[in-house]
């Protein structure tokens, strides 16, 4: 039975909810206005809310200073290729911990999280010499390599909550009626926990897209995605934020409109089998 709440709570709630929302899109609303100022106004000293000149200008210098497009395509590429390749990998693996736990499991999930909390620039010098030897430096397949180790401990933990929701029983009857194991990972397993896998890529395409430390280290212009393109604005020459603002705003539309359209299926995913 629902709990019955006073309509004064339920506004004051409202209220806040709305309140925390605006707090937290307050810094990409202020890139938004500032990529359509002009550099003057968006350095001055009294700032002002919404742009006196409206212009594009700040686009166009931005297109014209660094392909724009190549930056997106590699993005798209390091982020998405990643996100399938640490699938292909993840869910076999989180089968086998969930199904076929040993001693040990428990013992390896939490060392797979722990290396989410070193540092990465604790592992920068060996990592760099490993990509020089290996003529993985610049180039796209080397950061798809090295994406899909970062988030991979995220991917096999989050797969390995989905499929522990899933009832055993369903897996032995379909080994019962002869299943072998691939067709029962691909057949059984997989159409039945398709909104913890969808939720599971699309955050690991994001967390991918937003990367930043490992994408400016290990690239230098061929194989560099939006992150490097952002930083490229940040010079000695000055900073100039109403071209950073065009530039930053340029990357992070793709990724927003992508988790905007696809906010209920991240949803449902991250609260599969939270609800008994």
């Amino acid at each position: 039975m629902a709990r019955n709440v006073p309509v004064e709570t339920r506004i004051g709630f409202t209220i806040l909810a709305w309140a925390v929302a605006l707090l937290l899109f307050s810094p990409i609303l202020w890139v938004l206005l500032t990529a359509f100022k002009t550099e003057a106004e968006a350095i001055a000293a009294t700032p002002t809310f919404f742009p006196q000149n409206f212009t594009l200008e700040n686009f166009a210098a931005v297109q014209d200073r660094s392909d724009y497009f190549k930056h997106a395509t590699n993005s798209i590429l390091v982020s998405v290729g990643s996100t399938l390749l640490g699938l292909v990998i993840g869910i076999p693996a989180a089968w086998s911990m969930a199904f076929a736990p040993s001693k040990k499991t428990k013992d390896i999930l939490m060392w797979m999280l722990s290396t989410k909390m070193m540092p990465a620039v604790g592992v920068l010098i060996p990592i760099y010499l490993i990509f020089r030897d290996l003529r993985l430096l610049d180039t796209v397949h080397g950061l798809t390599l090295i994406m899909t180790l970062i988030n991979l401990p995220i991917i096999i933990w989050m797969l390995y909550t989905y499929f522990k929701e899933i009832p055993v029983d369903i897996l032995e009857a379909a080994r019962m009626d002869g299943a072998e194991l691939w067709n029962e990972i691909t057949h059984v397993l997989v159409p039945m926990a398709v909104p913890g896998i969808a939720s599971t890529l699309l955050l690991n395409v994001i967390l991918a897209w937003n990367e930043a430390f490992w994408t400016i280290t290990l690239t230098s212009g061929r194989a560099g995605t939006l992150t490097a393109f952002i930083s490229s604005f940040s010079s000695p020459q000055g900073l100039f934020l109403a071209k950073l603002s065009a530039a930053s705003l340029l990357a992070i539309a793709p990724i927003l409109l992508m988790g905007w359209f696809s906010q209920k299926q991240l949803v449902r995913g991250l609260t599969f089998g939270a609800v008994k």
